[in-house]
Formats: C-alpha cells, sequence, structure tokens
C-alpha cells in the first residue's frame, strides 16, 4: 500500500500567523478543500470534554474548522455521542449542559451543537460490516446520517486503549450506548481484594460497586456494565480488568467501529499533540501532561495519522516535574520508549492500528510532511 501522507505543523506562532491561522494553513494543505462540502452534512466528530477535565481541545479551534466547512459550502455541526458510565455526559440534556459549560454552544462553535445518538443514547444506525468482532457497530445516528465526517482529536493516553486518538474518537466516540455496550461487554473487571484499601471512590462514581461489610470494594455483576470505570480510578490496583478480557480485544472493535463511522463517505482527520494527559479526557479530572506540547498534525487516513501522533510523542522527551512519568523516571527522558506502554501496561495500542490496516481503513506506513 502506499504511503499515506500526514501534515504537521508545529507551534511557533507569530504577531501575523496564531494558532488558528496555522491549522487553517495546514487543514489546506493537507487537503480538506478536496472534500465534496458543498450542500453536504458534515459532522464535526470531537470530544466535549466531562466537566472538570481541563485537557479537551479548546472551542476556538472547532469554531475555526467550522467556519473553514462554511465558507465551503458545508452545513457543519459538532457532535458527539453519551457515555456508557455514570457521568455527566451520559444522556443529551446533561451531555449538551456540560458541552456549553466547557465552551462548545452556537455562539462559541459557530455552528449547531447536536448529541448523535440522542437523548438517551438510543438513537443510532447499525452498519452491516460483517467484522470479525462486530458484524452491524451501532453508531449514533446524527453521525451515521451525515454526508462527511471530521475528526476533531485531542491525542493523549488512555488507560484501557493505550492512547486516544483519531480511531478511538470515531470508534467509541460514535458508538451509541449500545455500542458502546457492545465495545465493552468482554470488559467486566474485577476486584483484587488484597489490593483494595476500602477507598471508596468506585462506589462514589460507580452504582454497581458497593462496600461489603470488610469494606472491600464488589461488583455487582447484574448492574456492570464493563465500561472500566472502577480500574480507571483505583490508584491502588484494587480494581483490574478481567482474565477474559484484553486491550487488543477493545482496540479491534475500535477498529472496527471507526471503519464503520467513515465506511462509504469522505473523511478527515486532525489531531492536537497538546496537553497529552496520561488518560482520556471523559474523566472529571486530567493529571500534568507527560510530554512537551508538539504540534498539530492532518490526515485523510486515520490510521496513519495516529501512529504519526504515537512515534511523535514516543520520541519526544518526558517532561521533568510533577507527573506520572517523571516521578518514576526522574532521570530519563525516556527519548524512544513507548510512554504508553510505561503509563498503562496492560494495554497494546499497536494491535488496534495493526487491525485498522487489515481491514482498510487506512495505512501505517506515512510520510510526514512539515508545513
Amino acid at each position: 500500500m502506499e504511503k499515506a501522507k500526514v501534515y504537521y505543523s508545529d507551534l511557533r506562532t507569530s504577531p501575523t500567523s496564531n494558532l488558528l491561522d496555522k491549522m487553517e494553513r495546514l487543514l489546506k494543505r493537507a487537503g480538506i478543500e478536496q472534500l465534496p462540502l458543498k450542500d453536504s452534512f458534515a459532522a464535526i466528530k470531537i470530544h466535549f470534554g466531562e466537566p472538570g477535565n481541563l485537557a479537551y481541545l479548546r472551542p476556538n479551534y472547532a469554531a475555526r474548522m467550522a467556519t473553514l466547512l462554511r465558507s465551503l459550502g458545508a452545513k457543519p455541526f459538532l457532535t458527539d455521542c453519551n457515555t456508557l458510565y455514570s457521568g455527566r455526559r451520559a444522556n443529551a440534556v446533561d451531555h449538551l449542559q456540560s458541552a456549553m459549560e466547557n465552551g462548545f454552544n452556537p455562539i462559541s462553535a459557530q455552528c449547531q451543537v447536536i448529541i448523535g445518538d440522542g437523548l438517551k443514547g438510543t438513537d443510532y444506525r447499525e452498519i452491516p460490516l460483517n467484522g470479525e468482532y462486530c458484524p452491524a457497530p451501532k453508531i449514533g445516528t446524527a453521525i451515521a446520517d451525515a454526508d462527511i465526517v471530521i475528526s476533531m482529536n485531542h491525542f493523549k493516553g488512555h488507560e484501557q486503549a493505550g492512547f486516544g486518538g483519531a480511531l478511538k474518537n470515531l470508534g467509541m466516540g460514535c458508538a451509541s450506548v449500545g455500542g458502546k455496550l457492545e465495545l465493552h461487554c468482554a470488559s467486566q473487571p474485577k476486584i483484587d481484594v488484597e489490593s483494595c484499601i476500602g477507598c471508596n471512590i468506585c462506589v462514589k462514581h460507580c452504582a454497581a460497586v458497593p462496600l461489603n461489610p470488610s469494606r472491600k470494594a464488589e461488583i455487582d455483576y447484574t448492574k456492570c456494565v464493563g465500561c472500566g470505570q472502577c480500574v480507571a480510578l483505583c490508584q491502588h490496583d484494587g480494581a483490574v480488568m478481567g482474565a477474559e478480557d484484553t486491550s487488543e480485544r477493545l482496540n479491534y472493535k475500535i477498529a472496527e467501529y471507526a471503519l464503520a463511522v467513515v465506511m462509504g463517505k469522505p473523511h478527515f482527520h486532525i489531531s492536537f499533540i497538546m496537553n497529552v494527559s496520561p488518560e482520556c479526557d471523559c474523566w472529571n479530572h486530567n493529571d500534568a501532561a507527560i510530554v512537551p506540547d508538539l504540534g498539530i498534525l492532518a490526515s485523510a487516513d486515520p490510521v496513519a495519522l495516529d501512529k504519526a501522533c504515537a512515534d511523535m510523542v514516543i520520541q519526544a522527551p518526558i517532561l521533568h516535574g510533577n507527573n506520572c512519568l517523571a516521578t518514576a523516571h526522574e532521570h530519563d527522558d525516556l527519548c524512544g520508549c513507548d510512554k504508553f506502554h510505561l503509563m498503562h501496561p496492560d494495554t497494546d495500542w499497536l494491535a488496534g492500528l495493526r487491525h485498522a490496516e487489515k481491514i482498510g481503513l487506512g495505512t501505517m506506513e506515512y510520510e510526514l510532511v512539515k508545513i
């Protein structure tokens, strides 16, 4: 397969060229103007951020994207689907309120904000895929009905997938609530009783986890949906993924869902390597960034884009100071080390890219074009 082109812009600015201007030039150089945008419904898939988390993309970038698409004749809208876990984005009413609190509204974003899978996460289209893991992914209707899909991705670590980039934003982010359940259906965690200290944090965040009389967490599997929230929250390895589940399997499913989102329609992707937090923007907090802000990358190939972003973070030095990697590697810059695996040893992000390449979503072979 021919190498995909991934276009890159650093973050240096001048009085005549701010980051929004640089982003627009990057988009144009990467070919966004070649999309059939006139009179199209263009879904801008973005993560609005869980309130309390400040690592999500600034709405200014989304507004410039919407303005550019509108100038090219499109009808753009910002979108995301509801979450499976309990939180402030689990239904459209709370989700829209959260988006507005984080600065995403029709005034600031210069376009409408639509929750892709409806009020309760039940509004979806099944996309026949005959995938190895997901025969018919359940994609939020507003996204499935869009003519064009544009993903805007905050590139960061992820506690189950290894990192979150274009594939995660598309595959997990565009899944309806039922689709997210399918993605996580083999992911029911368990409690390591010896490690659990009864701190209660999982109980506060999940209705499926009470404390037993010995003040140890227990999982009520009649209520557990396998979202892994308890695993991500636990700081003592008291909640762990079940032996039957793997990060690889989750990433395979994410790749198939991502293919369902873009199958048969034009698509384009842009990733921001900024505020590279260790975990997802779904949490109501964000830990300190692990590497410096590195730049903005864009491509028509989401697989190549994710691989280029991962390579760039792997080659970068860590930020020394108070972050999860620097604490354990005080005298090592970790240039060339897989920082995602260091943060989340049980994950395998490369498996997802390999599967995405196998099913024809894109290629990991890329040429980096600096503008």
